[in-house]
């Protein structure tokens, strides 16, 4: 395993960590604009609609990708900046 790659490891995790909170957070304010209501169903959830619970899997899953795509690319490029090598 290349240096580059050991080192930003720890970076990495830190990172995703980050992105699921930040995910997290978006996917409840994004909720509340869909359907006006605080918690978000799970597909145990049976008093729920199927329509709901889809929807709600479908908008969480789009939202944490793109957040953990935006927060790896950001970290990469920062560390690009610092380092002088792309951590792949």
């Amino acid at each position: 395993m290349k240096a580059s790659k050991l080192a930003y490891k720890p970076t990495g995790y830190a990172l995703g960590a980050l992105s699921g909170v930040i995910a997290s957070a978006a996917f409840k304010q994004t909720w509340k604009v869909i359907e006006g209501e605080g918690d978000a169903p799970d597909a145990l959830d049976e008093d729920r609609p199927w329509r709901q619970i889809l929807l709600a899997a479908a908008v969480q899953g789009a939202i944490f990708a793109v957040v953990k795509a935006t927060v790896e690319r950001s970290g990469a490029k920062v560390t690009r900046r610092v380092t002088g090598v792309w951590p792949a």
